[in-house]
């Protein structure tokens, strides 16, 4: 094929395009074999470009500005005459763009706890209920024993970022001497050359644990290859094609991968040993940890509006309707959300990564309802709006036709304690898309599946709601009691004559005769 090429260009005086389109073969190919044979008039006769005045200008402007971007570089030539396309503009600036020079790195060597690199990496979103997370894992790798500690948390907060610290030192058994951060924010707030302001958190972190943070220069990531290398080895050996329920899950199986896998493959500087025995020897060079954990529950001063409820993370929280209109602080940690008023804690609850929730304590509502009767209606109306969203569209139906929200509310709310909100909702649901949204038809959608299912009949436990029934008291009385009462109930011996014959039990009791029956003790039945 190359001595075609040579004929062809030498004989036949093909140009290069020609040679190219008629061998089937790439024009720099044939200019390739061209070359390695000496001959540098390869390219001549090239077709002038409408390019060619700008590209004088376009050198000059590279040279100073060597990182600007074609887009502003086409609008700058085309403001000076150039009528191209930007499309095959790009290709000449791509050509032209200066390269910058090769450049050689010396390998890293670190001695046994003295380095840590800590990076980010982003696996993509999760959905919890309605709210889209971003799932993100904290690592952590020993820079001489390459063992990997990974944590998975919903979000880059700062506070699951001291939180990622704590728990690899727990799992190291000790603190490295530096760790090693690229310029993101948890770590570094301003940089101006080599004067650095960090986050006052990580300090604070970092003279708990008695270790130096120490920032990698911008645009260096060479400096911490070794985190960069093990959020790929995350992705490919861990995560890809991995199920799981919820992100409690996924790190109860990152923590057996992190001491299984990744610790028992092969070191990079000895291949006969394993990142696990090399870590082994680490652990005894590694800073000791302190007495106590640094706290790491975050911390936000919220107000509370008129309904008893503070704003936290995209969800609601309620707390005693005493705090109504007043400043509280919440300290949330991965799993509960603590208010508190000064040192006082006045809610606790568990902490949900939903969004628009409204997170009750039933103590909370119940004191609300008691101390504002008149908040009763809106409260069965809220509850269910909560618990069965479909109602929304019930209670409208019915407002067209003019129906009783009061009664429909507490018939609604009583078949909600009876049948729970999933049978409630599918129920509701049904009767709107049969045309029915009566609250009779609810019922006997809800009667239908019951007996479907051969489900018995729910027993209602409405009364148990009722103070004068839940705060009454009955007093049992011996059993002798009852003779009394039948003693003195049986009728005379002696009739007259005269007298109209009734039945015993037909009979009015004289006035003596109910003194009498008022002075014994009640009986059970009553």
């Amino acid at each position: 094929m190359e001595a075609e090429i040579l004929r062809l260009h030498h004989a036949e005086k093909w140009l290069v395009g020609t040679i190219a389109r008629q061998l089937g073969l790439h024009h720099s190919t044939v200019r390739r074999v061209l070359a390695q044979a000496g001959i540098t008039a390869a390219r001549q006769g090239k077709r002038r470009s409408i390019a060619d005045p700008y590209l004088d200008f376009i050198t000059v402007t590279l040279e100073r500005y060597p990182r600007l971007g074609a887009a502003r570089l086409y609008a700058m030539v085309s403001e000076r005459g150039y009528g191209g396309g930007p499309d095959h503009f790009r290709s000449i600036v791509a050509r032209m763009r200066p390269r910058p020079p090769a450049q050689a790195y010396l390998r890293l060597r670190t001695l046994p706890g003295e380095q840590a690199q800590v990076d980010w990496g982003h696996f993509g979103k999760l959905t919890v209920g309605h709210a889209e997370r971003a799932l993100m894992a904290f690592v952590m790798v020993l820079s001489y024993s390459r063992q990997v500690f990974v944590r998975f948390y919903l979000g880059a907060a700062m506070a699951n970022f001291l939180h990622g610290h704590v728990e690899a030192f727990e799992f190291y058994g000790g603190v490295p001497r530096t760790l090693l951060y690229d310029n993101l924010k948890s770590a570094v707030l301003e940089r101006r050359l080599d004067a650095i302001r960090f986050n006052p958190a990580l300090l604070e972190l970092a003279a708990h644990y008695r270790f130096l943070p120490r920032p990698v220069s911008p645009a260096r990531g060479n400096e911490k290859g070794r985190v960069e290398r093990a959020i790929g080895y995350i992705r490919t050996s861990f995560f890809a094609a991995r199920s799981f329920t919820d992100i409690d899950d996924l790190n109860r199986q990152a923590h057996q991968w992190m001491t299984v896998a990744a610790g028992g493959r092969r070191w990079p500087q000895a291949h006969e040993r394993s990142v696990a025995e090399v870590f082994a020897e680490e652990r005894g060079r590694l800073i000791a940890l302190p007495d106590n954990p640094f706290p790491t529950d975050e911390r936000v001063e919220v107000r509370v509006g008129k309904t008893p409820y503070v704003r936290f993370d995209r969800n609601d929280y309620s707390v005693p309707h005493e705090h109504a209109r007043r400043t509280l602080v919440v300290m949330a940690s991965l799993h509960t959300v603590r208010v508190l008023a000064g040192a006082d804690v006045v809610a606790t609850h568990e902490r949900s990564f939903d969004r628009d929730r409204q997170i009750e304590d039933a103590a909370h509502v119940q004191d609300l309802v008691e101390y504002k009767r008149q908040a009763r209606g809106h409260r069965g109306i809220d509850r269910l709006y909560h618990a069965v969203p479909a109602t929304q569209e019930l209670f409208r139906a019915m407002a067209a036709r003019g129906a009783n929200f009061g009664a429909a509310t507490s018939a609604l709310v009583r078949l909600l304690d009876m049948h729970g909100a999933g049978a409630l909702e599918i129920a509701v649901r049904e009767a709107i898309e049969q045309g029915v949204p009566h609250l009779g038809a609810v019922r006997q959608i809800l009667d239908q599946h019951r007996a479907a299912e051969g489900r018995p009949p729910p027993l209602s436990a409405a009364t148990a709601h009722d103070p004068r029934i839940r705060d009454l008291v009955v007093r049992p009385h011996a059993l002798t009691d009852y003779d009394s009462i039948e003693h003195n109930t049986q009728a005379p011996e002696n009739h007259d004559d005269n007298s109209d014959q009734q039945p015993i039990d037909d009979q009015q009791p004289t006035h003596d005769d109910r003194a009498s029956q008022d002075d014994k003790p009640a009986s059970r039945n009553a």
